[in-house]
């Protein structure tokens, strides 16, 4: 099933995403391949003696992880043509081994680009975890197909 056209999508529409737990093996796995080896997500005894007591998962991890759920809900399944922008994106809380997280969508703005065949849907994102805590947000742009003719 395809996802939503551009014009399927209202202001102030909103999704909450499944969640998804965040395991050490994810971790490991980011910084395999982005190569941020970083102690406080890779070394259990370095990350102990931080103000998080434990490692954490790269921020950019979580970005990732809760991109994937959004995709998951199927909203965008062939229909978003591209990832334009992040706008205005705060990293507020750690994300931990073991935290289950899911993300918050909330259609803030919308522009129709008839000549990129479709539009612009700014969406409001936030992370948050199995305790309800807020862990990051912002805005991301995507370009949404138009419905065809």
């Amino acid at each position: 099933m395809p996802g939503l056209y551009f014009e399927e999508f209202t202001l102030d529409q909103k999704l909450t995403t499944l969640p998804r737990t965040v395991s050490e093996g994810d971790i490991v796995n980011f910084a395999g391949l982005t190569g941020d080896y970083n102690q406080i997500h890779t070394d259990a005894h370095f990350a102990a003696g931080t103000q998080f007591g434990q490692r954490i998962a790269h921020g950019l991890l979580g970005l990732s992880v809760a991109v994937g759920l959004l995709m998951r809900t199927g909203v965008l399944e062939g229909t978003v043509i591209a990832f334009r922008e992040i706008h205005e994106w705060k990293f507020i809380k750690p994300i931990f081994i073991g935290d289950t997280i899911h993300a918050l969508m909330d259609v803030k703005e919308l522009k129709a680009v008839p000549r990129a065949g479709g539009g612009l849907a700014m969406v409001g994102i936030d992370v948050r975890n199995h305790k309800d805590e807020q862990l990051m947000k912002g805005t991301l742009t995507l370009l949404v197909a138009s419905k065809p003719k």
